[in-house]
């Protein structure tokens, strides 16, 4: 029999699993009072590995991240909202409906190792309620939004309230974030919080403690930006992270009913007479001609100005310029007339040269400028030339065999 159930119990999960059963959970709560539904990693992870947990002994704990949805819709409704600070983290569905009606909640999670996806159902049934007509709202400073939506951190902020409310017949109606209500975003160190409103209401009318928060004298201190104390016997804060800021703390009496606004009064339509319309007369007359000198004829003459300085600097000053180019001419055609001249005179050199004979200027005591070749044994230096083919260049000063 115990093989039987386990063999069933393996047949049902693996048929959930491949028909793709979704986990349908259904809650009805009342009008107005805090609705908080915890999305546990733990649930979506056996929903992931369903098996392994129970044959192969592996337990994963996988990071996820959850999205929810109307059905059909792109978004939660306008009383629900979503919160999630990090993967490793639980997610919450939180808010308190203000009409009765009927909403189904999808909730997908991803899981970031596998990348599977697992989808479950959330039915939320409102029901019409009376409103509690004493309401109170406090501001907690050191706490964030998901370390207040647990039951347990909610059942601690509710002692300390029944105490500083002096009744048990307490409910939670709502809890927002600081960020919704225009708080600033906290540095990411150690000590600093978003901070949270928790507003409670009760059938009670209000302690004298609370009546405090009513004085002239409590409402000019936080007025004037000074550090208010809780009164030492309105003080039941048990935990420091629970703490209540008193100057922030607001109370709604909401017992008394609120006339309605003023039924306007219907007309008939028409609009009452007025008399007759008179058109106004039309305008003086107006004397254009000083736009007109202006708008054109001043900036006419400009021009004009601006023309006739320009053709003088292009036209009138150009004799400069020509004696400048002529006299640079000339000096070009210098240099042109004695780079001819040179050509002419090395072609008449090179022409006066015989074919066998070397150049003059390789011969000894060669003068450039007369073109005359003198024997340095006529000269009156007393160096006298080692080699002798300085003697006679054309001597073979080779060794012969």
């Amino acid at each position: 029999m115990a093989g039987c159930g386990s063999w069933v119990f393996f047949l049902t999960v693996c048929a959930v699993t491949v028909c793709g059963a979704n986990a349908e959970i259904k809650f009805t709560i009342p009008v107005g009072k805090l609705f908080t539904y915890e999305l546990m990693r733990e649930t979506f992870q056996n929903d992931f590995e369903p098996l392994s947990k129970l044959y192969a002994g592996r337990l994963y704990d996988d990071p996820m991240i959850f999205k929810c949805n109307r059905q059909n819709f792109p978004d939660l409704p306008e009383w629900l909202r979503f919160t999630q600070r990090h993967p490793y983290d639980n997610g919450f569905l939180y808010g308190t409906p203000q009409t009765p009606g009927r909403s189904i909640i999808e909730i997908y999670a991803i899981n970031k190792r596998s990348y599977e996806t697992a989808r479950h159902i959330l039915v939320i049934k409102v029901a019409a309620e009376r409103i509690l007509p004493y309401q109170a709202e406090f501001f907690i400073k050191l706490r964030d939004i998901e370390k207040v939506l647990p039951s347990t951190v909610q059942d601690e902020i509710k002692q300390d309230t029944q105490k500083l409310w002096k009744t048990q017949t307490l409910s939670i109606i709502n809890i927002t974030n600081a960020l919704d209500r225009g708080g600033r975003v906290p540095l990411p160190l150690g000590g600093h919080f978003e901070g949270v409103y928790v507003k409670v209401g009760s059938e009670m009318s209000f302690s004298e403690c609370l009546r405090k928060v009513l004085k002239p004298e409590h409402q000019e201190q936080c007025a004037a930006g000074a550090e208010v104390k809780i009164p030492g016997e309105c003080n039941f804060c048990g935990i420091a992270s629970n703490c209540i800021t008193w100057c922030k703390t607001e109370l709604f009496d909401l017992s008394k009913p609120v006339p309605p606004p003023p039924v306007p009064t219907m007309g008939s339509g028409i609009l009452e007479d007025g008399g007759d319309f008179n058109p106004p007369e039309s305008p003086p007359s107006r004397n254009y001609f000083p736009d007109y000198i202006v708008t054109v004829i001043v900036p006419l003459i400009l021009a004009i100005i601006l023309c006739s300085l320009l053709a003088y600097i292009m036209c009138c000053r150009r004799e400069g310029v020509n004696q400048r180019n002529a006299r640079t001419n000339q000096i070009q055609l210098f240099h042109h007339h004695t780079i001819l001249g040179n050509t002419d005179e090395l072609r008449n050199m090179a022409g006066n040269r015989g074919i066998p004979a070397l150049p003059l200027s390789t011969l000894p005591m060669f003068n450039s400028r007369t073109g005359e070749r003198a024997s340095p044994l006529q000269s009156d230096s007393p160096s006298i030339p080692l080699i002798m083919a300085q003697h006679d260049p054309y001597s073979d000063t080779l060794p012969r065999k």
